[in-house]
């Protein structure tokens, strides 16, 4: 790899790394495990869906699917945690806020018993605003795609 690639891989990046990444506690909390993070370029992150989850109790009954708009935030939560490793911004409190979604497509249904493999790469970035391009896999097949932007901000003052 070379240097203008990115400053390095890391992971993977157990669940307590994930936690101090981002604010998000069950039951939102979307991303189980980083398998890859490139800083500056892209993460590679895992969503085990099991039939536990909240949201399989209406969504559907008897045909249970993950609700699209909640993939589509488990790809913002790697997302998330690639822009928070990469700034630097671990441990500081800041948050990482939805702008834009562009371009949804839901291409397969995913459903209990899946790993969902979130593929999230930086399209744009400056300091407070980046711009992503996600992928969620299912064996190979792209279950979900988007492109979406997000701003780095200050917690709401308590």
């Amino acid at each position: 790899m070379s240097e203008d690639e990115g400053r390095g891989a890391t992971g993977p990046l157990d669940i307590g790394r994930v936690l101090a990444a981002l604010p998000h506690r069950y039951p939102l909390l979307l991303v189980d495990r980083v398998e890859e993070l490139i800083l500056d370029r892209s993460i590679v992150a895992i969503k085990a869906v099991t039939m536990n989850e909240q949201f399989f109790q209406g969504h559907f009954p008897g045909r249970p699917i993950m609700p699209g708009v909640l993939q589509v935030e488990a790809l913002a939560q790697a997302a998330g945690v690639l822009a928070v490793e990469s700034l630097g911004l671990a441990g500081s409190g800041k948050l990482v806020y939805f702008m834009s979604i562009d371009g949804v497509k839901f291409r397969k249904p995913v459903e209990p018993g899946c790993l969902l493999r979130l593929e999230v790469e930086f399209v744009q970035k400056r300091s407070r605003v980046c711009k992503f391009a996600g992928k969620a896999m299912l064996d190979g097949e792209i279950a979900t795609e988007c492109e979406f932007t997000a701003m780095i901000a200050d917690p709401p003052k308590a």
